[in-house]
């Protein structure tokens, strides 16, 4: 049993929050702490009485390590699960390091001003060096590496989850199904329908960013490049149907190329209906998703950031969202000389989450997995000091935890594969 400081109080953070009381086992305390108190304040009232969890609140900026370092030493956690921006990843990780207490997030770092000519320099160099051109990457953090194992700690990156449950099913298969993964496919698929002519199932600044980037994958060794949305397929998912599906950039393609042992191909792919695709376009052509300030009236402001605040909020969609979503990989291998092909999925109801926790399944999906990382960082089932991936961990415990506590998955070995 211990303590977890929870950073954030967004849809992510407050599915994270439901699961950790329901784990008081494990977190007999949690405090939730972001700017705006009064929203970790609302969050109390509603599960204090549900829970023998003791929950506690407090008011910090994300941005501001000296606040950060205040919170540590005056709540005293046994860890840190930070489910804010990823902007703040580096300010929360700068936090733990100071305090010496462990860390957990579910995104990997990129910064909110990409025309900070500083981060513009390093991030223009690793263009070139590495070959894609997302604005998020794991450098930043993996950077933290000796400074974690010299303090004794434990990072824990990417515990939601893709990034997070489909590199912990990575490690699965590779520990139960294969002797050697040649090829991943990372298939995501949102079957839900919230009624809306645009909306985003999370945080519209990250999403609007990700999706309208170019598209890269990894093969034999190196990244190969697309433009945006160029590569396109169809799949027929698993109690949803047959959808679109997109190769996009992702985060965990870049900790997966390292950590899975000759992997030959990484590709990540995310299904788009025809709508957001032409709401998306037509709102970058007209400039809105620039993340460069513009002058509005004599005020600066950024035009992503004012698409955000005319956007659905996410958390708002979870009662009117119906459907369901499929999220999980496709392996090709060998095992004992002979090849092999299977898929690990789970399938999540949008309805069934709201009725649980309040939330829709894009929250769920990535909640659940936060507290399960937390909980075995935390219970020291995962300890080791340094900065790590979430596949370079025994993948056992997760896995039974993601049937635990409603991520339950399934295996198929003879799927439909992807061209």
């Amino acid at each position: 049993m211990g303590r977890l400081l929870i950073i954030g109080c967004g849809g992510v953070a407050g599915v994270a929050i439901h699961k950790c009381c329901q784990n008081s086992k494990t977190f007999s305390e949690i405090c939730i702490a972001s700017r705006t108190k009064s929203r970790c304040d609302d969050l109390k009232e509603k599960l204090e009485k549900t829970t023998e969890t003791k929950i506690t609140t407090a008011q910090v900026d994300a941005d501001n390590v000296d606040e950060l370092i205040a919170l540590i030493k005056d709540y005293q956690p046994d860890a840190v699960l930070n489910v804010a921006l990823p902007y703040q990843d580096l300010t929360i990780m700068d936090a733990c390091l100071a305090c010496k207490v462990d860390y957990i997030d579910t995104a990997n770092y990129e910064p909110e001003d990409t025309d900070d000519p500083q981060w513009r320099a390093i991030y223009e160099k690793r263009c070139k060096d590495e070959g894609f051109t997302a604005y998020f990457d794991y450098s930043w953090q993996w950077a933290y590496q000796d400074r974690f194992k010299e303090a004794g700690i434990t990072a824990l990156l990417g515990s939601g989850f893709d990034p997070g449950v489909t590199s912990v099913f990575t490690a699965y298969a590779l520990k139960h199904y294969f002797d050697e993964i040649e090829t991943i496919d990372i298939l995501d698929c949102n079957g839900g329908d919230h009624g809306y002519p645009f909306a985003t199932n999370f945080n519209p600044e990250i999403n609007l960013r990700e999706v309208s980037a170019n598209g890269s994958y990894w093969e034999n060794g190196h990244w190969v490049e697309t433009e945006p949305m160029e590569i396109k397929r169809e799949y027929d998912f698993p109690q949803v149907g047959q959808k679109d599906m997109y190769l996009l950039h992702h985060e965990e393609i870049e900790s997966l190329a390292k950590n899975v042992p000759g992997v030959k191909r990484i590709r990540f792919f995310m299904t788009f209906g025809q709508s957001y695709l032409t709401h998306m376009k037509c709102l970058e052509n007209v400039g809105m998703l620039s993340t460069s300030p513009i002058m509005y009236e004599g005020r600066e402001i950024v035009p992503i950031q004012f698409l955000k605040a005319l956007l659905p909020d996410p958390a708002s969609l979870g009662a009117r969202t119906v459907g369901k979503t499929n999220i999980g990989c496709i392996f090709t291998g060998k095992k004992d000389g002979k090849e092999k092909t299977i898929y690990i999925y789970n399938v999540c109801d949008h309805q069934e989450c709201y009725k649980e926790v309040g939330s829709q399944a894009i929250s769920y999906t990535t909640g659940v997995p936060a507290m399960i990382g937390a909980a075995l960082v935390l219970d020291k089932v995962w300890d080791k000091d340094g900065v790590f991936n979430i596949e370079e961990f025994d993948p056992d415990p997760f896995m039974d935890m993601l049937n635990q506590y409603g991520l339950p998955w399934v295996v198929d070995e003879n799927p439909q594969t992807v061209e």
